[in-house]
């Protein structure tokens, strides 16, 4: 079992959501699984205030939390590490303890039926760990399928808090979808949200509070202020320009808001064919979503509202990191904060989920090398010793390796090296830190750099020996990653008079590919073939680099056998 894995199940309305992370006690979160699997328990819930979950959405759940139970045990994360979490279908439903018993008996996981003010302060903790506002007063809102959560907190304590069920899935469901008589229908949802928020007593709880800073955590606002950063309201902004003019914040007003929601009522045929091609499964119920956001700024006073990319799910985790490591501090790590924002803004789901696999091998082969500074017999060590802040720099250039890939391919390894250099993007870190990740991004691929190249004369030379062993990580860990190595079990790692040994059998990994995936031998053995090819040619390169350093007396680095 990995001890430095956590996993939670978010069961919503709208989607299943599995998430896996790697998370250590200074609140560093590596985010190396993202799954969703569509959920139909919200279906024909409106009518009244609770609900019977049918047995087709049942059985469709049951599948649904197999798959992601599976995952996690390929995954190693411990079963005290995971939790699993349900909201307000399963909340509001009449045979929520029939259902949350099949789950267990099925599937042997325990659900957890949150009320909706755990909700909402689980959603405010994962928003503590994305953006650095612990010491503020946050007003967050999360809109769910069935319900939207709103909390203030500060230093991760709540004030206040409070659940309405106005969700974007029930909101279309009741008043259908925006076609025939659009405009009617959204007066009439628009009074209805109004009505229940103002009988709730939110907006004066909210007044007599007040807060500093509101912030959306839900898939909803973060798809509406993707649509704000793309020019959704007007005609497509073109990639170059977003790049030029990339705002670093993840934020928008109100005036940004209302174009956005004007433009998906505007009642059109062709934006109805729009829509779907820019939110797409989430078009159906996203004119709701919006319109309930836009009345939810109006009724509580919201000018501007920032965004984050973490929510329920990421404080699920928060939450069972502060029970497994003591003292764990809520206070996001703000450093971190703006790699994973930078990553996050300019990488697409799957170039997201390619850097974190990277990212993962070179943190093994990171810590592998790492064994080189235990004595052993001949009591050998690296030239340069390495330690937590170098394996922060070599984690955030794997992040941030493809992001330029955001303005094409050709050449997108010095693009991400000039958005990390100019958009001043990387709060918290030293111009020579942000430098040295930045170069790291530049030169995971071509050519390798002399040392005595200019962009290195600011650079002491303990610095650059440890650029270069940084850069043959990131290089080979891209290689491995590139071939299908996500698992640590597939690397060894030894140290000797020699130097370090890292061995990764590419036969052993494709029998079990190979296995799961039905290849045939032939396939298996071509496979085989062109890995070894591929390994190869990276593996001379880096050696011929590596010993022309150790022959000067600067690394102590064997690479590496197969």
């Amino acid at each position: 079992m990995r001890n430095d894995l956590f996993a939670s199940i978010d069961m919503g309305t709208n989607s299943f959501k599995l998430l896996i992370v790697q998370a250590n006690p200074s609140g560093r979160f590596l985010p190396l699984l993202n799954l969703k699997e569509p959920s139909i328990l919200g279906r024909g819930s409106s009518s009244s205030s609770s609900s019977i979950i049918s047995d087709q959405s049942r059985l469709l759940s049951l599948h649904s939390l197999k798959k992601f139970n599976e995952v996690i045990r390929t995954h190693h994360v411990p079963i005290h590490h995971t939790r699993c979490v349900a909201t307000a279908s399963v909340r509001a439903a009449e045979n929520q303890i029939q259902f949350v018993e099949s789950v267990k008996e099925t599937v042997g996981l325990e659900v957890e039926v949150l009320s909706g003010e755990q909700e909402a302060r689980l959603a405010y903790l994962g928003v503590l760990q994305f953006l650095p506002l612990f010491e503020k007063l946050v007003l967050n809102v999360d809109i769910g399928g069935g319900s939207t959560e709103f909390v203030i907190g500060k230093r991760g304590e709540i004030a206040f808090s409070c659940s309405l069920k106005l969700g974007h899935v029930t909101l279309t469901q009741k008043f259908g979808d925006h076609g025939e008589n659009g405009t009617e229908k959204v007066l009439k949802m628009r009074e209805y949200i109004r009505m229940v928020i103002k009988e709730s007593g939110l907006s004066q709880k909210v007044k007599e509070s007040g807060f500093e800073i509101s912030v959306g955590s839900s898939g909803t606002i973060r798809a509406i202020e993707k649509a704000i950063f793309c020019g959704y309201a007007g005609e497509f902004v073109d990639k170059e320009v977003l790049f030029r003019e990339c705002k670093k914040e993840w934020r928008f007003t109100k005036e940004d808001l209302r174009k956005v929601v004007d433009r998906l009522c505007s009642g059109e045929k062709r934006e109805k064919i729009r829509r779907n091609g820019f939110f797409k499964r989430r078009s159906e119920s996203i004119v709701a979503g919006a319109v309930l956001l836009e009345e939810i700024f109006e009724l509580l006073g919201i000018e501007e509202m920032d965004v984050s990319g973490y929510g329920l799910g990421v404080g699920v985790i928060s939450e069972t990191l502060a029970k497994v490591f003591d003292g764990y501090n809520f206070n996001a790590n703000a450093r971190w904060c703006s790699v994973m924002q930078l990553a996050t803004r300019f990488d697409e789901n799957k170039r997201m989920s390619t850097a974190v696999l990277c990212a993962g091998i070179a943190r093994d082969i990171f810590e592998g090398l790492r064994t080189c500074d235990e004595p052993v017999d001949n009591d050998f060590r690296l030239a340069v010793p390495l330690d937590h802040k170098d394996l922060e720099y070599l984690e955030a250039a794997c992040l941030l390796h493809n992001v330029g890939l955001f303005l094409g391919e050709k050449g997108y390894h010095k693009q991400s090296y000039s958005i990390i250099m100019n958009g001043n993007h990387l709060c918290g870190y030293s111009a020579e830190e942000v430098k040295f990740m930045a170069l790291l991004t530049r030169y995971h691929r071509k050519k390798f750099p002399k040392i005595d190249h200019g962009s290195f004369m600011e650079f002491q030379e303990k610095v650059k020996q440890k650029f270069e062993i940084l850069s043959a990580i990131i290089r080979i860990s891209i290689a491995l990653q590139r071939i299908g190595c996500t698992n640590h079990e597939d690397l060894e790692f030894s140290h000797s008079a020699e130097g370090f040994k890292l061995v990764f059998s590419v036969l052993s990994f494709l029998e079990k590919k190979g296995k799961k995936n039905h290849l045939s031998e032939c396939d298996k053995h071509s496979r085989t073939f062109c890995c070894q090819e591929y390994l190869r040619k990276l593996i001379l390169m880096l050696r011929s680099i590596i010993e022309e350093e150790k022959e000067a007396g600067n690394i102590g680095l064997s690479i590496l056998h197969i």
